[in-house]
């Protein structure tokens, strides 16, 4: 087993999960058997109580585990699907190590930090690197691990952060555990231009670099972000004072999109320095994988079509809230030769009372829904902004707007058309109201209402079409059944469903035992679908969700078309 660390310095959100996942979308593309490992410092057991605005979406994964969006990146670049046990946390370390204790398994020793903490820290690696994540089920070469920048080496008062210390420790030890030839260590850092200058800076990494040696471990290669192309002297000053070769030096500027990046470090050699330094039995040229990734990205950057969407949700000041959603319209976008435009709506702007207190955003807010090609309110939980979706889905069902609801979005298409087509006025959701005479949104029957955390229908579970008239079945190929990621705690009431149906909204989609209502489709309607699982975490770049893709088909019009081709992509 081959280990690759990778770090961060100076500042967080430059790219580092996208390096990560590129470098191991590289190795693959040379025949290797890849798998990914993220490290987070929290103590939260997984990412499942966090608000959006904390740390971006939360990631579901096949076997219910939620975690940080990076493992997102991992399994879209890699085509590969994770584990609950492949990302990390402080919490879920300290944890193992405490219920080891209670179990007598220190036999009356006194636990500590070091080496209890730190020797769980490797075992869990080490452990977790051998699973197998492609679907072949072979035992992986490489693992590619991120750690988390918060706590990892970044500058600015917070090198040495307490609840991260543990980890900076543990893979100290590490690298002499693994040997050299099998542990290399990647430090991504900031190349800052100030405006003033117009210079590009050296000092943050090199003293980024600094202080990461300084905690026992010296990078192989630092990869140096920068808004623009970094010039060559830069790259031998950063060579020299981080001791260094130049060609360890490697160089990744802001790109048009994110596919650009594994080609970026292709380039630049990074393959043959990773068959030398960890003795890799591959070629010095990437395989058929890595031209396709060129392909698509020259692609990207030709595409004049455009397709707008307007996502209407209640996280609309953080794009990352969404990151899995924007990925699965951007995946669908690029196989229909077509750029995505996806304009976030906040959902309250769309509400009467925005309009008596800021009615220029209720303005602005309208007019960008009304413009847009297609509507699409995904999952969320909570009352605020929900009578904003609502009307966005009734203009959606009314003025014959493609549409797609995943998860709450299809629970609220439900009651919107509970209310204008069935004429009750006070259906809702239990969720947001409990006293409901028509409650077509109800309590899931497993549902525990007192913990919080893991106990919502999560993970991959399995859909069965009950009709062959259905327009998403034929998006997924006419297979009689389809398995997608859930995460969700309230669900359709399956009591109400035939009034529903008789007026021309249709459950096509069911659980294995008929209970529980998965997808809806509307009669006479160009698209107006609904799902209660969230397709967009099965996304890939050259494999695209068929619910996004429906959505984005039906947006230009060429949705019937597609499906008179046998559902098969235009040239």
């Amino acid at each position: 087993m081959k280990y690759i660390l990778v770090t961060g310095g100076v500042i967080s959100g430059i790219g580092k999960g996208i390096i990560a996942s590129s470098i191991g979308t590289i190795l693959k593309s040379c025949g290797l058997r890849v798998t990914a490992i993220k490290i987070d410092p929290y103590i939260n057991i997984d990412a499942g109580t966090f608000s959006p605005y904390e740390h971006g979406e939360v990631f579901v994964l096949n076997d219910g585990g939620e975690v940080d969006l990076d493992l997102g990146n991992y399994e879209r670049f890699l085509d590969i699907n994770l584990y609950k046990d492949n990302n990390i946390t402080t919490g879920k370390i300290y944890q193992h190590v405490i219920n080891k204790e209670r179990h007598g398994d220190y036999l009356g020793k006194t636990v500590q930090v070091v080496p209890h903490i730190t020797d769980a820290v490797q075992e869990w690696v080490m452990n977790q690197a051998k699973v197998p994540v492609d679907d072949d089920r072979k035992e992986p070469q490489i693992c590619v691990i991120e750690a988390n920048p918060s706590f990892l080496f970044q500058l600015g008062g917070t090198i040495g952060d307490i609840e991260g210390m543990p980890f900076v420790e543990a893979f100290r030890q590490f690298q002499f555990k693994a040997k050299r030839e099998n542990f290399c260590n990647i430090h991504v850092s900031l190349v800052p231009q100030p405006n003033a200058t117009g210079e590009q800076k050296t000092k943050p990494t090199q003293n980024s670099v600094r202080a990461l040696r300084g905690l026992g471990l010296s990078p192989d290669l630092i990869v140096c972000r920068s808004a623009k192309p970094i010039e060559m002297a830069v790259k031998e000053k950063i060579s020299m004072f981080c001791h260094v070769e130049p060609e360890q030096v490697i160089f990744i500027h802001d790109v048009s999109s994110t596919y650009r990046v594994p080609i970026l470090l292709e380039e630049q050699g990074i393959i043959k320095y990773f068959k030398q330094r960890l003795n890799l039995p591959i070629d010095d040229q990437p395989s058929d994988l890595l031209v396709k990734w060129k392909k698509m990205a020259d692609r990207y950057e030709r595409l004049l079509k455009v397709c707008s969407i307007a996502l209407v949700g209640k996280y609309t000041k953080l794009s990352d809230c969404y990151a899995s959603v924007f990925k699965a319209l951007e995946h669908s976008a690029l196989a229909i030769n077509h750029k995505l435009d996806l304009m976030y709506i906040d959902s309250t702007e769309l509400e009467r009372s925005t309009e008596a207190e800021n009615s220029v955003k209720y303005h602005q807010a309208w007019h960008k829904l009304c413009k847009a090609d297609g509507i699409l309110v995904p999952g969320g939980f909570g009352i605020r902004g929900t009578e904003g979706k609502l009307q966005a889905i009734s203009w959606a069902r009314t003025k014959k707007k493609p549409f797609l609801g995943v998860c709450l979005g299809m629970q609220l298409a439900v009651v919107e058309f509970a209310r204008n087509c069935l004429n009750w006025k006070d259906a809702n959701s239990t969720e947001f109201d409990p006293d409901t005479k028509n409650p077509v949104v109800i309590d899931m029957p497993e549902h525990n209402p007192g913990d919080m955390g893991g106990t919502m229908r999560l993970g991959k579970r399995r859909t069965v079409f009950k009709t062959q008239n259905s327009v998403l079945r034929k998006l997924y190929g006419d297979e009689t059944f389809v398995e997608e990621r859930h995460r969700h705690r309230y669900e359709v009431n399956p009591e109400l469903t035939h009034c529903f149906e008789e007026k021309g909204l249709k459950f096509v989609g069911h659980d294995t035992e008929g209970n529980r209502m998965e997808i809806i489709e509307l009669e006479n309607h160009p698209y107006f679908v609904g799902v209660q699982f969230h397709p967009e975490f099965s996304s890939r770049p050259m494999k695209p969700s068929p619910p996004y893709l429906g959505l984005l088909l039906a947006a230009t019009g060429t949705l019937n078309a597609y499906l008179q081709r046998g559902c098969k992509l235009s040239p």
